[in-house]
């Protein structure tokens, strides 16, 4: 049975409680913050931090001897660890946001970093280890139509160039906020069942005829 030597860690709190004269709580935080006499300092044990893993050697008595092994991520500081996780967080709502603003479906490698990044959230606030590789999405909807208003923009420009009972109104008559008016009461006042029913209809029949020639091969 192999042996191993863990540094294990936790952070103790330490506080003072000191005056401070100033024009506005804001200046006075950041006297207080800028202040770095602590001789009235007092230790905090009931707000010690947990206690986490920081170091792991092979062997016996072995701290610092020899190259460290890597920690595993459910033993890392739980506040550290879900610090770094944020910015993995922050850059997939980083990604989102652009599609959105350029009105594009979140693409499926978005949807499965997502979805690996939320199993990833649920397992450090339950302590557990980081999933092994992103989970697949959920797999119950797909994106079937979107209205662009870059494209109802090209319509409209089309429009004006074939039906002239609009003159003599310019293409810049037309402004973006026209556009976007436009495209919310579309999509608003649109029934859109009937272009997804048969969606969905077209969808089963070419499934069944898949299904049946991965049975049934000619």
């Amino acid at each position: 049975m192999p042996d191993f030597t863990i540094e294990t860690t936790y952070h103790l709190p330490v506080f003072r409680h000191r005056t401070y004269a100033a024009d506005t709580l804001d200046e006075a935080c950041r006297t207080a913050v800028a202040d770095d006499n602590w001789d009235v300092a007092e230790k905090d044990f009931a707000s010690s931090g947990a206690i986490h893993v920081t170091g792991i050697w092979e062997g016996a008595h072995a701290a610092n001897a020899g190259p460290p092994v890597q920690i595993p991520p459910q033993f890392d500081e739980p506040v550290q660890r879900r610090a770094r996780h944020f910015e993995i967080l922050l850059g997939l709502l980083k990604i989102f946001f652009d599609d959105v603003r350029a009105a594009r479906p979140p693409s499926l490698d978005w949807l499965a970093r997502s979805a690996w990044g939320i199993a990833r959230g649920e397992a450090i606030l339950a302590g557990d280890p980081d999933p092994e590789k992103p989970v697949d999405p959920p797999r119950t909807g797909h994106v079937l139509a979107q209205l662009q208003e870059g494209q109802v923009r090209n319509a409209v420009a089309a429009v004006l160039d074939i039906d002239r009972s609009f003159e003599p109104l310019p293409l810049e008559a037309v402004t973006d906020d026209d556009i976007h008016t436009a495209c919310i009461a579309t999509v608003t006042e649109i029934d859109a069942s009937d272009l997804i029913g048969s969606a969905e209809f077209q969808a089963a029949l070419t499934a069944i005829r898949a299904a049946h020639q991965r049975l049934h091969p000619a």
